[in-house]
């Protein structure tokens, strides 16, 4: 018995141990913190200080300014005039030696297609005109004699009518050959590849030699004076758009931003996106080339409302809060937001929204110092007493 009783109670013992050594590890392991949305020093902190020194610089105030409210676009450069010049008449190309870049002058001879056929052809017409109008002439005397004779009554009429039905009809076919040679003339006219207007040559097609076809593509000429945008705004966004409002933008490969000016707006929607294509004239050119991507803001309307940086406005509580100084210390002030845009000055990266229920120059803590808890006192360096 006092064996078994030994046994038992040796097995109770190691049973009691690993049931303490068990409690004791979970007591010990780290508890899983629960995320909260602001850091942990900042909400209603007991750690927190009574007290906190800040400087001017991190302080913004409620005030009036003008806000603009844009319409984020997108689209790509494209020069005022863009041409391609084809041939107008079959042919071998010749005297072709422009190339890509090559800057030209309205009305300046670009190339030729061989004019021999056609020179030939404006020869030939042209002495069918010159032959069918010396039937006229020969007609018309013809006519005068005859009149001149029937006013002294040794013809019949019959005979002056003959006569001037001879007259018309060499009078028609001399118009008719004089046309063919207008047509002639046109086309050789047509062999030579003029300019139609100052621009650069930004592509081309074919080389000096090369059997040309009616329509045929030979260079591509582009005006850069002035370039455009063209972009898609949707059928919702189309409602606010004006011939005259500006925009911001920034090109691909720039850091700097340019002006533009809303000029047309197409009145058809597209056909499937129901979207509405505008046109922007930039009021900067220099430096830029076709097909560069261009993305920015069109500013549809200024506002003069209260504002200030969109960043400095919390979100850590059920409604957006901003944090005021009031009699020295921190408040936590619930706001009504209202539009959203930029300032209507050079600096259009930082977006500001309106504030609702805010007196004007009322001190709002910048977004850096994070959240601070309420009635703790707030003190200026002495270097921001000092300004």
């Amino acid at each position: 018995m006092p064996i078994v009783f030994y046994f038992l109670t040796y097995k109770w013992r190691i049973f009691t141990l690993l049931c303490i050594v068990v409690l004791s590890q979970l007591a010990c392991s780290p508890k899983e913190k629960t995320p909260t949305s602001p850091p942990e020093t900042t909400l209603n902190s007991a750690s927190s200080p009574e007290e906190i020194e800040i400087s001017t610089n991190d302080v913004t105030s409620v005030a009036s300014q003008a806000l603009i409210t844009g319409l984020p676009i997108t689209g790509n450069l494209r020069a005022n005039k863009d041409a391609f010049i084809k041939a107008r008449v079959a042919g071998e190309l010749m005297d072709m030696n422009l190339k890509e870049g090559d800057v030209v002058q309205a009305g300046q001879t670009l190339g030729r297609i061989d004019p021999t056929e056609y020179q030939r052809r404006f020869k030939q017409a042209q002495e069918t005109a010159d032959a069918a109008k010396a039937q006229i002439d020969i007609a018309q005397r013809q006519y005068d004699n005859n009149k001149a004779l029937v006013d002294q009554g040794f013809i019949s009429k019959t005979a002056l009518e003959s006569s001037l039905s001879n007259l018309q009809t060499a009078q028609a076919t001399f118009r008719a050959a004089q046309a063919g040679a207008d047509v002639a003339s046109k086309a050789l006219e047509d062999s030579v590849l003029k300019a139609p207007f100052s621009g650069q040559i930004s592509a081309r097609f074919a080389q000096s030699g090369e059997r040309m076809g009616i329509d045929a593509k030979i260079l591509e000429l582009l005006d850069i004076s002035k370039f455009e945008v063209e972009t898609t705004i949707s059928s919702l966004d189309a409602v606010g758009l004006k011939v005259g409002q500006e925009a911001t933008l920034r090109i691909e490969g720039s850091s700097q931003t340019i002006k533009a000016i809303l000029t047309r707006i197409n009145p058809n929607a597209q056909s499937g996106s129901r979207s509405v294509l505008a046109y922007l004239q930039l009021k900067n050119t220099e430096g830029f080339r076709q097909g560069l991507f261009v993305q920015g803001t069109l500013n549809l309307s200024k506002q003069n409302v209260l504002c200030i940086p969109s960043k400095d406005i919390q979100n850590y509580k059920a409604e957006p809060f901003i944090q005021i100084i009031e009699n020295g210390l921190i408040k936590h002030q619930s706001i009504q937001i209202g539009i959203s845009g930029y300032l209507d000055s050079a600096d259009n990266e930082t977006k500001w929204t309106q504030i609702i229920g805010i007196p004007e120059n009322t001190k709002v803590l910048k977004s850096h110092l994070g959240i601070v808890r309420e009635n703790v006192h707030v003190r200026f360096t002495q270097m921001s007493q000092a300004h």
